[in-house]
Protein backbone atom coordinates (compact mmCIF):
# COMPACT_ATOMS: atom_id res chain seq x y z
CA UNK A 1 0.00 0.00 0.00
CA UNK A 2 3.04 2.32 0.14
CA UNK A 3 3.13 2.81 -3.65
CA UNK A 4 -0.14 4.81 -4.01
CA UNK A 5 0.94 7.11 -1.15
CA UNK A 6 4.25 7.78 -2.90
CA UNK A 7 2.49 8.66 -6.18
CA UNK A 8 0.23 11.38 -4.77
CA UNK A 9 2.87 14.14 -4.60
CA UNK A 10 3.98 13.20 -8.11
CA UNK A 11 0.42 13.45 -9.43
CA UNK A 12 -0.02 16.87 -7.77
CA UNK A 13 3.26 18.04 -9.22
CA UNK A 14 2.20 16.80 -12.65
CA UNK A 15 -1.13 18.61 -12.30
CA UNK A 16 0.58 21.89 -11.47
CA UNK A 17 3.11 21.44 -14.27
CA UNK A 18 0.20 21.53 -16.73
CA UNK A 19 -1.34 24.56 -15.05
CA UNK A 20 -4.11 22.40 -13.58
CA UNK A 21 -5.26 22.60 -10.01
CA UNK A 22 -5.48 19.63 -7.67
CA UNK A 23 -8.75 20.45 -5.91
CA UNK A 24 -11.41 18.69 -3.86
CA UNK A 25 -14.19 19.08 -6.46
CA UNK A 26 -14.60 15.38 -7.20
CA UNK A 27 -13.19 13.94 -3.97
CA UNK A 28 -16.39 12.08 -3.11
CA UNK A 29 -16.56 10.40 -6.50
CA UNK A 30 -12.84 9.61 -6.57
CA UNK A 31 -12.84 7.87 -3.20
CA UNK A 32 -15.62 5.42 -4.10
CA UNK A 33 -13.42 2.49 -5.16
CA UNK A 34 -15.01 -0.46 -3.34
CA UNK A 35 -16.02 -3.53 -5.40
CA UNK A 36 -19.34 -3.03 -7.13
CA UNK A 37 -21.84 -5.76 -7.99
CA UNK A 38 -22.62 -6.46 -11.64
CA UNK A 39 -25.83 -4.43 -11.91
CA UNK A 40 -27.36 -2.01 -14.38
CA UNK A 41 -29.19 1.17 -13.45
CA UNK A 42 -31.78 2.90 -15.60
CA UNK A 43 -31.10 6.59 -16.26
CA UNK A 44 -33.85 9.04 -17.12
CA UNK A 45 -32.47 12.56 -16.54
CA UNK A 46 -29.36 14.40 -17.66
CA UNK A 47 -28.36 14.79 -14.00
CA UNK A 48 -28.42 10.99 -13.61
CA UNK A 49 -26.37 10.60 -16.79
CA UNK A 50 -23.82 13.16 -15.56
CA UNK A 51 -23.49 11.51 -12.13
CA UNK A 52 -23.24 8.01 -13.61
CA UNK A 53 -20.60 9.19 -16.10
CA UNK A 54 -18.55 10.67 -13.25
CA UNK A 55 -18.76 7.38 -11.31
CA UNK A 56 -17.84 5.27 -14.33
CA UNK A 57 -14.89 7.53 -15.24
CA UNK A 58 -13.67 7.53 -11.62
CA UNK A 59 -13.68 3.72 -11.62
CA UNK A 60 -11.24 3.59 -14.56
CA UNK A 61 -7.71 2.29 -14.09
CA UNK A 62 -6.09 2.56 -17.53
CA UNK A 63 -8.52 3.46 -20.33
CA UNK A 64 -11.61 5.62 -20.77
CA UNK A 65 -13.38 5.55 -24.13
CA UNK A 66 -16.04 8.14 -24.96
CA UNK A 67 -18.41 8.14 -27.95
CA UNK A 68 -20.16 11.51 -28.20
CA UNK A 69 -21.61 13.67 -30.94
CA UNK A 70 -19.86 16.84 -29.75
CA UNK A 71 -18.38 16.47 -26.25
CA UNK A 72 -21.78 17.24 -24.75
CA UNK A 73 -20.96 20.14 -22.39
CA UNK A 74 -23.77 19.27 -20.00
CA UNK A 75 -21.94 15.99 -19.27
CA UNK A 76 -18.25 16.32 -20.13
CA UNK A 77 -17.53 20.02 -19.67
CA UNK A 78 -18.34 19.98 -15.95
CA UNK A 79 -15.89 20.71 -13.10
CA UNK A 80 -16.33 17.34 -11.36
CA UNK A 81 -15.80 15.35 -14.57
CA UNK A 82 -12.80 17.43 -15.61
CA UNK A 83 -11.24 16.88 -12.18
CA UNK A 84 -11.73 13.12 -12.51
CA UNK A 85 -10.11 13.07 -15.95
CA UNK A 86 -7.14 15.19 -14.78
CA UNK A 87 -6.51 12.86 -11.87
CA UNK A 88 -6.98 9.81 -14.05
CA UNK A 89 -4.45 10.75 -16.73
CA UNK A 90 -1.87 12.40 -14.49
CA UNK A 91 -2.05 9.92 -11.63
CA UNK A 92 -1.38 6.76 -13.66
CA UNK A 93 1.57 5.86 -15.86
CA UNK A 94 -0.24 4.47 -18.89
CA UNK A 95 -3.66 6.09 -18.59
CA UNK A 96 -5.40 7.08 -21.83
CA UNK A 97 -8.66 8.81 -22.71
CA UNK A 98 -9.99 8.29 -26.25
CA UNK A 99 -12.85 10.37 -27.60
CA UNK A 100 -14.77 9.78 -30.83
CA UNK A 101 -16.84 12.79 -31.93
CA UNK A 102 -19.29 13.16 -34.77
CA UNK A 103 -18.52 16.85 -35.31
CA UNK A 104 -16.96 19.89 -33.68
CA UNK A 105 -19.73 22.44 -34.19
CA UNK A 106 -20.47 23.02 -30.48
CA UNK A 107 -16.84 22.61 -29.41
CA UNK A 108 -15.14 25.31 -31.47
CA UNK A 109 -13.65 28.65 -30.48
CA UNK A 110 -11.95 27.38 -27.30
CA UNK A 111 -15.07 27.69 -25.12
CA UNK A 112 -15.09 24.02 -24.15
CA UNK A 113 -12.87 23.34 -21.11
CA UNK A 114 -12.52 19.66 -21.98
CA UNK A 115 -11.05 20.58 -25.37
CA UNK A 116 -8.72 23.11 -23.73
CA UNK A 117 -7.51 20.40 -21.33
CA UNK A 118 -7.09 17.94 -24.23
CA UNK A 119 -4.94 20.52 -26.02
CA UNK A 120 -2.60 20.69 -22.97
CA UNK A 121 -2.56 16.94 -22.34
CA UNK A 122 -2.19 15.56 -25.87
CA UNK A 123 -0.18 12.55 -24.68
CA UNK A 124 -3.10 11.35 -22.56
CA UNK A 125 -6.26 12.55 -24.33
CA UNK A 126 -6.78 11.68 -27.97
CA UNK A 127 -9.75 12.98 -29.93
CA UNK A 128 -10.82 11.76 -33.36
CA UNK A 129 -13.67 12.64 -35.65
CA UNK A 130 -15.63 9.56 -36.61
CA UNK A 131 -15.03 8.21 -40.09
CA UNK A 132 -17.75 9.24 -42.53
CA UNK A 133 -19.49 5.86 -42.48
CA UNK A 134 -20.03 6.17 -38.69
CA UNK A 135 -21.15 9.81 -38.47
CA UNK A 136 -24.85 8.92 -38.42
CA UNK A 137 -24.62 6.70 -35.32
CA UNK A 138 -26.96 8.06 -32.64
CA UNK A 139 -25.57 6.27 -29.57
CA UNK A 140 -23.43 7.94 -26.91
CA UNK A 141 -21.44 6.18 -24.22
CA UNK A 142 -18.55 6.32 -21.79
CA UNK A 143 -16.64 3.12 -20.99
CA UNK A 144 -14.02 2.69 -18.28
CA UNK A 145 -11.51 -0.06 -19.00
CA UNK A 146 -13.70 -3.00 -20.06
CA UNK A 147 -16.04 -2.99 -17.06
CA UNK A 148 -17.97 0.24 -16.47
CA UNK A 149 -20.37 1.83 -18.94
CA UNK A 150 -22.92 4.59 -19.33
CA UNK A 151 -24.89 3.98 -22.52
CA UNK A 152 -27.64 5.96 -24.28
CA UNK A 153 -29.21 4.77 -27.52
CA UNK A 154 -29.70 8.41 -28.56
CA UNK A 155 -27.23 11.12 -27.59
CA UNK A 156 -29.95 13.76 -27.76
CA UNK A 157 -31.91 12.06 -24.97
CA UNK A 158 -31.10 11.33 -21.34
CA UNK A 159 -32.60 7.84 -21.20
CA UNK A 160 -29.98 5.13 -20.84
CA UNK A 161 -28.30 2.58 -18.61
CA UNK A 162 -25.25 2.59 -16.37
CA UNK A 163 -23.18 -0.15 -14.82
CA UNK A 164 -19.94 0.23 -12.86
CA UNK A 165 -19.13 -3.46 -13.12
CA UNK A 166 -20.70 -5.01 -16.19
CA UNK A 167 -17.98 -6.52 -18.38
CA UNK A 168 -20.26 -8.24 -20.94
CA UNK A 169 -22.01 -5.02 -21.96
CA UNK A 170 -18.91 -2.83 -21.58
CA UNK A 171 -16.84 -5.19 -23.77
CA UNK A 172 -19.54 -5.36 -26.44
CA UNK A 173 -19.50 -1.58 -26.89
CA UNK A 174 -15.74 -1.35 -26.42
CA UNK A 175 -15.35 -3.65 -29.45
CA UNK A 176 -17.61 -1.35 -31.44
CA UNK A 177 -15.63 1.68 -30.23
CA UNK A 178 -12.30 0.06 -31.18
CA UNK A 179 -13.53 -0.71 -34.71
CA UNK A 180 -14.70 2.88 -35.22
CA UNK A 181 -11.49 4.21 -33.62
CA UNK A 182 -9.36 2.28 -36.12
CA UNK A 183 -11.51 3.32 -39.07
CA UNK A 184 -11.31 6.96 -37.94
CA UNK A 185 -7.51 7.12 -37.71
CA UNK A 186 -7.20 9.31 -40.81
CA UNK A 187 -9.70 11.80 -39.34
CA UNK A 188 -7.43 12.52 -36.33
CA UNK A 189 -5.47 15.31 -38.06
CA UNK A 190 -8.63 17.31 -38.63
CA UNK A 191 -9.26 17.51 -34.87
CA UNK A 192 -5.65 18.42 -34.09
CA UNK A 193 -5.72 21.30 -36.57
CA UNK A 194 -8.99 22.57 -35.11
CA UNK A 195 -7.61 22.48 -31.54
CA UNK A 196 -4.67 24.81 -32.31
Amino acid sequence: MAAPTEKRPTASARLSSFGLEDGPIAAAVLTERSPVPETLHVLSTIEEVRTATEHVAASGRRLISIMTPDLEPEIYDQPAFLEIIKRFVLGRSFAKVRILMRDQARVGHGANRFMAMAHRLTSYLEIRLRAAQYRELTAAYCISDDRGIVYRVRADRAEGIAGLNNPPIARQYLQEFDAIWQASATEEREVRVARR
